[in-house]
């Protein structure tokens, strides 16, 4: 069945239930209550039968389709390596504790039914026991091998799993101990037995360069080769731009054009030209047109559909489209003929776009800078560097005097900005971690910023206006019960946050930041507030982002390394060219919800990998520091240990097992962890001095111990 009309009766079906018009009868009653005729029945059952398995109807031993019992829920089950496990429910802020002995052979992932406690105990979380599993959601797993006289075993790499995989003697595959595996579940765990599984691949050793970071990218299920057929279909593309493809495109050679990237940047898919118009501004953000190349339904477009975004881990890109695009033909290259998609605006002195224009272009970029060499040319007034490009730099100058512009009015109306550093972790030649630093923002970085989210915000309300099916890019209003407890939670700390009918204004939390600023809990109350938001996602309703207190949002600026810029790419050009008819907007109508859904989910999974190779390879660097002392902050806390945060963004945990002489307990209502004997106190955003005792990097874990100091002897 279409799967758009199979969501549609089930919502149909689920509302009759919910609004209590419908009793419970047999099948055959039901389809004609709902008029549905005799060759669809068939399909009604289907539809029926799904909303049983999600636990949405429920059907007797006599045949009936019933209203649900109001204690099961139908969930996902994530497990933890002690045995017990959450289920989490959609649509529900709290999650449902399920102990060790109530799991019943749910494993890490699978979609359960759930009953849930119906006596509540006051400040304890929700109870439930798991009925059955509905579905499994991982059928593979990545791990180290362990060899037996007679059988192997995998302990899995996800920590969440808490049982070793059993690997009879003719599954191994020739599996050595230490050598990390991909492995297919054949039976799941049940009745104390451990779940059961063959080799299916292997990796490497544990100890050969690139194995670490493979089994992460074999975790994550992350394409890695592109498909023969993908590779073949690349010969029909073209290494240089045709006379032909330049043919009825807005020329715009003459303008002085440059792209402004990390040194290292391969994919260069944004480039800008800005110019002095009264007392205004002409800015415009000139996109890589990458649909030229990637036609829908193409070979090449299916793959990109597949890998959703391009995955950035610290040794390696997974690029969404192979390199002859990516670095190649697409890419916006110095002294090269481009094809481009072009957002040219008039802005005023007050930073307000006036006016407008999305147009197919063909650009040639005269100079590829680096955000370091604009940073020496703005912020280190670099003579030397001034020299070698004194011709682009009024257009630097220009461009940060915009940039500041339109950062200001954004910031009045209430955009969040959180600006905590990111890690710059370098590697050997053989991928070993040698350092760790935070690599921080400067001024360039931050005038493209500006410039793309301007093109972005004026993208999407052009759309939005004209009512056409598009791909949005939305951040929820956070919920009323997380802003609370942040409420809470700083007014230990002597700050508070206004909330209103039930909502907050994100002018609200950027006070807050605001006011936190440089002081001891500033990085704990950040990550705090970043915690309570929601996750933006891609829609296809416009309903804001929150974040950026804006009303249209969209991605339109890295279509090289974002399937949903690349969507958005071919809505616009065809509606440019007058081709949004009646049977295409049905088209994108029936196809853009899961576009939207799964370049979410792909989304996810990149941001997850990348920072599961971040943390292992901080986990490599601190293991070879053992012993060392360090400067930090108290980052976290929780019953069984305080974390730490280190200046080079590592963090680990102090475990209070391990706290000599005293026993610490953890103060949830103060957020503070009191030794009971000596009244010591360890409060979030407090300095401490800390030193290196372990770091496991099967479980990416690491060590501290505080070293004392005066003021905690």
């Amino acid at each position: 069945m279409d799967q758009k009309l199979l969501e549609e009766r089930k919502k149909m079906i689920c509302k009759l239930v919910n609004d209590e018009l419908y009793v419970p009868m047999k099948f055959k009653e039901l389809a004609v209550f709902l008029q549905a005729a005799k060759e669809e029945r068939e399909e009604l059952k289907e539809v029926l039968d799904t909303l049983v398995n999600e636990g949405k109807l429920t059907l007797t031993k006599k045949g009936k389709y019933c209203k649900p019992d109001e204690s099961l829920r139908t969930g996902t089950f994530i497990s933890n390596q002690k045995g017990f496990g959450f289920v989490e429910i959609e649509g529900e802020e709290e999650d449902i504790f399920i102990p060790e002995s109530e799991v019943n052979g749910a494993f890490h992932l699978d979609t359960v039914q759930v009953k849930v406690e119906t006596v509540f105990h006051e400040g304890r979380r929700r109870e439930g026991t798991v009925l059955k599993v509905i579905e499994h959601g991982i059928t593979d797993v990545v791990g180290t091998f362990e060899s037996g006289k007679s059988f192997g075993f995998v302990i899995p790499d996800n920590g969440k799993i808490a049982e070793d995989i059993f690997i009879p003697k003719d599954k191994c595959k020739g599996a050595m101990t230490g050598h990390k595996v991909v492995v297919h579940i054949n039976k799941y765990p049940a009745k104390g037995k451990n779940p059961e599984g063959g080799v299916t691949e292997i990796i490497g050793h544990i100890n050969d360069p690139g194995t670490d970071i493979l089994s992460v990218v074999k975790a994550y299920d992350i394409p890695m080769e592109f498909p023969k057929e993908v590779m073949e279909y690349l010969d029909r593309i073209p290494n240089e731009v045709s006379e032909d493809d330049k043919e009825g495109r807005f020329d715009l050679r003459n303008w002085q054009t440059v792209t402004i990237d990390g040194e290292d940047a391969k994919d260069l898919d944004d480039a800008i030209t800005i110019s002095r118009e009264g007392n205004g501004y002409r800015l415009g953000v000139h996109i890589a047109d990458v649909s030229h190349y990637v036609k829908e339904r193409s070979t090449l477009d299916k793959e990109a559909v597949k890998r959703g975004t391009s995955v950035y881990l610290v040794d390696r890109v997974i690029p969404m489209l192979p390199h002859k695009l990516s670095n190649g033909i697409c890419s916006l290259n110095q002294g090269e003929d481009r094809l481009a998609l072009s957002c040219i605006m008039e802005i005023d002195e007050k930073g307000s776009v006036t006016g407008h224009q999305i147009v197919e272009t063909l650009i040639n970029v005269d100079r590829r800078m680096s955000y370091t060499n604009v940073k020496k040319i703005l912020v280190d007034k670099d003579e030397t560097v001034i020299e070698e490009y004194r011709d682009f730099v009024p257009m630097f100058e220009l461009m940060e005097e915009l940039a500041l512009l339109l950062r200001a009015k954004r910031r009045k109306r209430g955009s969040i900005d959180f600006d905590f550093p990111e890690s710059k972790i370098t590697l050997d030649k053989n991928g070993k971690a040698v350092d760790v630093k935070p690599y921080e923002r400067n001024t360039a970085t931050r005038i493209i910023e500006d410039f793309m989210l301007i093109a972005n915000e004026t993208v999407a309300e052009d759309y939005f206006w004209q009512e056409l099916p598009f791909v949005y890019r939305t951040h929820d209003n956070p919920d009323n019960e997380r802003i609370m407890k942040l409420s809470m939670l700083i007014n230990n700390f002597g700050y508070s946050i206004r909330i209103g009918n039930d909502d907050i204004h994100p002018k609200e939390l950027q006070k807050l930041l605001d006011k936190i600023a440089d002081t001891p809990e500033e990085a704990m109350i950040s990550r705090l507030t970043l915690r309570s938001m929601k996750r933006a996602q891609y829609s296809t309703e416009c309903t804001g982002h929150f974040g950026l207190a804006a009303k249209y949002y969209c991605h339109f600026t890295s279509p090289i390394r974002r399937y949903p810029d690349l969507q958005i790419h071919r809505i616009i050009k065809e509606n440019l060219r007058g081709g949004m008819k009646e049977k295409r907007i049905h088209h994108y109508d029936e196809i853009l919800p899961e576009v939207a859904k799964h370049a979410s989910t792909t989304e996810r999974r990149a941001d997850e990998a990348e920072r599961d190779t971040e943390k292992l390879k901080k986990v490599e660097y601190m293991a070879e520091r053992i012993g060392e002392e360090y400067e930090g902050v108290v980052s976290g806390m929780s019953q069984s240990g305080i974390y730490v945060e280190l200046m080079n963004t590592v963090e680990g945990m102090v475990r209070v097992s391990e706290i000599q002489d005293d026993y610490f307990r953890y103060d949830e209502e103060h957020f503070e962890m009191r030794g009971e004997r000596t009244r010591c106190v360890y409060k979030l955003g407090q300095k401490v001095k800390v030193r290196v005792a372990g770091a496991d990097k099967l479980m990416r874990t690491i060590d501290f111990v505080f070293v004392e100091d005066e003021e905690h002897e």
